[in-house]
């Protein structure tokens, strides 16, 4: 008997999914456990695996269809099965292929596995897309580009993950060939604009400015992704919700630039993973949290709730959207501990490995608009948190120093601003400000081994 594949439910509260993209099409053999298809909910984007061996059978949801969970999407059959289920099955699949496409799908997502590399990914915009080469693997908005500008998608290179081919990568490769690829009639192209969220799977360094992206091409109309309705719901609600009060300290961490470049080589050859700034700034939370628990806290049934343990979250842009996933009983871990961590989440949460639990119960939010540039932000509060701090840019700049002796000079210091965004009904204004102090002398005076 075949096996159906159904929607799973990511989680207690979840009660419907998207499928973003099928990463087989009917009559690819399967494998139990192997990423089948993609999907996007209220919580996080994930892969799905497949229920059991044999050869996908049908698809019955189409990519971008929303459906409730436990709806059957597809059907697996065995190997004996699939010689006579496999004609049948190809026509709704072709027509499936011609129905509405995903034209927002995620411009970066996760590879697929080895076996897959010598199938054509299933086309989702038009049927008679022709075949590309294998290494070019690219969304159909992608493709769809490069239909209107004459370009061979094996000529570009692809930033995403695994060599795929973004929207980013596709139009800067247009730009800087000239605009006499474009076909009769195509839209013209605007200026490049600097795109708002950068770091995805190309991961480049903190400090690297993210590339130029071009703006959308004029006359487009694109609908927003599921994640993109979220991440609007959810700013509009907190908004309402919280009486949001934002202060913003500057803090000398001349101390912690000179000590990280000392150490960052020995760190990453002894425990195989970079040394950021981020840990720093978490265990400096961490401690403010822990002397200041209110900030920790929640509003709840008219009263409050003190958590027992600081579950940061840490906000990680994406080609696609914005993702908080958390860093449970982060109070409980070392230094090093804490930048596995982190490293950890980041890193599944651009290759779409993060689990719904990975995305819930954070009491403390931390962002980091400073990697893209920002000298500081005011951002939004995470709920049901009461509480975002937000890095800016750390920069050089000209401070009056006091000595041990009371003489002042003026010295070149590496400098961050700490923005906390906090709900006034629940946190004080003196107390934020005492957390924040407590966070800076934390930072200017580390002493802590970072192992």
């Amino acid at each position: 008997m075949p096996t159906d594949i159904v929607m799973p439910q990511m989680g207690e509260s979840i009660v419907e999914g998207t499928i973003t993209k099928w990463l087989k099409k009917p009559g690819d053999k399967v494998q139990r456990d192997e990423p089948l298809f993609e999907i996007s909910t209220d919580k996080v984007d994930a892969e799905i695996p497949s229920p059991a061996a044999g050869v996908l059978q049908d698809i019955k949801v189409a990519e971008g269809t929303t459906v409730q969970v436990n709806t059957v999407v597809g059907t697996i059959s065995s190997d004996g099965e699939a010689s006579a289920a496999a004609p049948k099955a190809a026509a709704p699949a072709a027509e499936k292929k011609v129905g509405p496409a995903a034209p927002f799908a995620p411009a970066s997502s996760a590879p697929a596995p080895a076996e897959l590399k010598a199938e054509p990914a299933p086309a989702a915009s038009s049927a008679h897309e022709e075949p590309e080469d294998e290494h070019a693997r690219s969304s159909p908005l992608v493709r769809k580009i490069a239909r209107e500008h004459n370009v061979n998608l094996s000529q570009v290179s692809g930033s995403g993950l695994g060599g795929r081919i973004t929207k980013q990568d596709i139009m800067a490769f247009i730009e800087g060939h000239g605009q006499g690829q474009r076909q009769t009639g195509a839209p013209s192209l605007s200026s490049p604009t600097l795109a708002g969220q950068g770091g995805g799977a190309s991961a480049p360094a903190p400090a690297q400015a993210p590339k130029p992206a071009p703006a959308a091409i004029p006359g487009d109309l694109v609908p927003l992704t599921n994640m993109r309705k979220i991440i609007a719901q959810r700013m509009i609600e907190s908004r309402r919700t919280s009486a949001h009060v934002h202060c913003m300290f500057e803090v000398d961490i001349t101390r912690i630039v000179n000590l990280r470049n000392k150490l960052k080589s020995g760190f990453e050859q002894r425990n195989g993973s970079r040394l950021t700034f981020m840990p720093f700034f978490v265990r400096a939370a961490i401690i403010a949290l822990q002397q200041f628990p209110i900030v920790n806290a929640s509003l709840e049934d008219q009263g409050i709730r003190y958590h027992r343990h600081v579950n940061v979250g840490i906000a990680v842009a994406l080609d696609w959207g914005l993702i908080v996933p958390v860093l449970k009983n982060a109070d409980e871990l070392n230094f090093l501990g804490l930048q596995r961590g982190i490293t950890d989440l980041g890193e599944r949460a651009r290759s779409k490995k993060l689990k719904p639990e990975d995305v819930e119960g954070s009491t403390f939010t931390i962002t980091n608009p400073g990697q893209f540039g920002a000298v500081f932000g005011l951002p939004i509060i995470n709920q049901p948190n009461s509480a975002i701090m937000g890095v800016g840019g750390i920069t050089k700049t000209p401070l009056v120093v006091t000595d041990a002796d009371g003489n002042d000079s003026i010295a070149i210091r590496s400098v961050v601003h700490l923005t906390l965004g906090y709900d006034h009904r629940l946190i004080d204004g003196a107390v934020a400000d005492q957390f924040m102090a407590y966070v800076k002398k934390t930072l200017e005076g580390w002493g802590e081994d970072v192992g």
